[in-house]
């Protein structure tokens, strides 16, 4: 098809969309202005488009779904800790196509402010690269030859704030009144003490309150993470068309995918928390149809760490269905896997895992065991009651483990930001020492596996941390760069070894697992998920269906053998002789019609 011809008919097909989002956010008066200045950019993005991009573009339109298959793996790391720079980061995609990797998250390494800089969450430049990375034509080149090795790139794009350095709030502070209008500014705290009546404190201790008073613009500014990060006023569609133009710009470079930080944050409503308002969808749906007009490979995926019942709307749902990001973290699968390795019970994940939908069918969770960032215990209150347990008490036993502190622990991790007033605690701490290796736990290795095919099995997106596959420690030195000291966060952000060693064979034997997944259609991220009710307190039951016929993911979470009881394989229809473990390739030993399960192991049952 002619190119041109190809965009007319996205725009013919996505205009009316577009409208009917902005109305919703700005007003149906309004609305018409604002979508004319974003189709005429996303026309200008695709003329300026490079002919290798056109022709990704035209592939993934054909094939949707590359995302989604169950041979698609990702990995996250930090540019400097992995290769040094942009280019270091080039020569090791051999590296990571060997591990399977098909999707590469690197960490801010857009042009942030100088330290404190939120870990470079707080940008001053979206169009340029930190100068210890490299330039703009280094990031191009790196995406071009990671794309080399059937690599896509995915960049953090902050949406809810710019640093106080950034044009916009330079220009703000000279006293420019369009600039100033990108922003919340008030000049008293009558509207501050107003809206604070019901925020939530991001980082109490560090950075109390979500305002700023700055003398320069002569107010109070919002400032929800840190005073040196203004949050940017998204009822203004001026910052709508900003952030339009520096999502065009990054695909244009190559950017496959942009992880929308702070996405939860982007609307205020005062009398509320100010998070997960209807007009975020609606935004995020906006930029995504100009990306779609324009450079429909590139994909979103939110940053949205919400509760479970708030999640699913990042991913669309009623009208919003499948067209407000194409992929969302499942930060509730995160939580329950390290519950369960604590406690040994399946009960409350089983209950909490069921309560979330199944995403569109079009879309996909990003399924994880560790991230960049610590872990909080998102337990929900309800979820525990369900389960017998208490909300409360149960965070507190996680925070303990984690700690190392609670009798028995084989994990070593850091408190990161008590909360005094609620007694919350979060956990910092690689997965290997979490999961026990660091303390020299017998089970160590069979639990980090274990908690791998777990995410590798449940659907979506599975994402590695970097060096999670050669079971990478605790950084004993973290504190020793004085800008790393403050945040213990760093103990799991270590640099990465090379030449890289598998010493406790993780890499290998998670090699293993990721080639099986791909071997298996039913675990296409499409395919839904079936949490089933446990036989065994102890056994985490996970179903996927497919034309082949169902698979049956068992998942021992103690330290003793369990089973699959016999009348789970007659419900699905795989008591028959040709029973197989997908993961060892052969039948599995029967006992009375029952499969037995090793301490903290797994099995992926189908018929031949």
């Amino acid at each position: 098809m002619d190119p041109d011809a190809s965009i007319d008919a996205r725009i013919d097909d996505l205009h009316l969309d577009l409208l009917a989002c902005l109305s919703r956010v700005y007003g149906a008066a309004a609305a018409p202005a604002v979508a004319d200045r974003l189709v005429a950019l996303a026309r200008r993005t695709h003329a300026a488009r490079p002919a290798d991009l056109r022709a990704l573009d035209e592939r993934r339109l054909a094939a949707p779904d590359w995302f989604q298959r169950p041979g698609m793996l990702g990995y996250a790391a930090y540019a400097d800790r992995f290769g040094g720079t942009l280019a270091g980061v080039g020569e090791r995609a051999a590296y990571l196509r060997d591990l399977g990797v098909g999707y590469l998250h690197l960490m801010p390494l857009l042009r942030p402010r100088p330290d404190p800089n939120d870990g470079g969450y707080a940008v001053m430049d979206y169009r340029s690269v930190r100068p210890d990375l490299g330039t703009t034509d280094d990031l191009r080149a790196l995406t071009t030859a990671l794309r080399e090795h059937g690599i896509s790139l995915c960049l953090d794009l902050v949406l809810n704030h710019v640093a106080r350095e950034h044009a916009w709030a330079v220009a703000a502070r000279a006293g420019e009144q369009r600039y100033r209008d990108y922003f919340y500014v008030f000049p008293d705290r009558e509207m501050p003490d107003a809206f604070e009546a019901t925020l939530p404190e991001v980082f109490p201790d560090l950075a109390p309150g979500s305002f700023t008073h700055d003398d320069a613009v002569g107010g109070w500014v919002w400032t929800t993470f840190n005073d040196y990060q203004w949050d940017v006023n998204w009822a203004n569609p001026d910052v709508l068309c900003e952030y339009a133009e520096v999502v065009c710009f990054l695909a244009n470079l190559g950017v496959e995918v942009l992880r929308l930080d702070a996405i939860a944050f982007l609307w205020k409503r005062l009398g509320t928390d100010s998070q997960n308002q209807p007009e975020v969808h609606d935004l995020t749906r906006a930029l995504r149809i100009v990306a779609r007009i324009a450079c429909p490979a590139l994909l979103f995926k939110a940053e949205a760490i919400v509760g479970p019942t708030q999640l699913p709307a990042y991913l669309g749902v009623g009208e919003h269905a499948g067209r407000v990001s194409d992929l969302a973290y499942h930060n509730s699968l995160m939580v329950q896997v390290w519950s369960m390795l604590a406690s040994g019970e399946v009960g409350l994940a089983t209950l909490a895992l069921q309560q979330l939908p199944q995403p569109p069918a079009t879309t996909a969770w990003v399924t994880y065991l560790r991230c960049h960032d610590d872990i909080g215990w998102a337990i929900d209150d309800t979820d525990a009651w369900r389960a017998g347990l208490d909300g409360a008490a149960h965070r507190r036993f996680l925070s303990d483990w984690y700690a190392g502190s609670f009798p028995g622990s084989w994990a070593r991790g850091l408190v990161f930001e008590e909360n005094a007033a609620t007694g919350d605690r979060r956990i910092s701490g690689s997965l290997a020492s979490l999961a026990g290796l660091e303390a020299g736990d017998p089970h160590a290795v069979d639990r980090i596996l274990l908690a791998h095919a777990v995410v590798l099995a449940f659907g979506g997106l599975p994402v590695l941390w970097m060096g999670d596959e050669l079971g990478l420690p605790n950084d004993p030195h973290w504190a020793e760069d004085p800008a790393h000291a403050p945040d213990n966060r760093w103990v799991h952000r270590p640099v990465m070894p090379w030449p890289a060693t598998d010493p406790h064979g993780v890499r290998a034997r998670l090699r293993h697992l990721v080639e099986t997944r791909g071997s298996l259609p039913h675990l296409h991220a499409a395919t839904p998920t079936e949490v089933w009710d446990p036989r065994d307190p102890g056994v985490l039951l996970v179903v996927r269906r497919h034309a082949t016929g169902p698979l049956l993911a068992a998942f021992n979470m103690t330290d003793q053998p369990r089973r699959v009881d016999a009348d789970v394989l007659h419900w699905l229809g795989l008591h028959v002789p040709g029973l197989r473990d997908a993961l060892t390739g052969a039948a599995p030993p029967l006992e009375h019609g029952s499969v037995p399960l090793a301490p903290y192991s797994a099995a992926w049952l189908m018929a031949h």
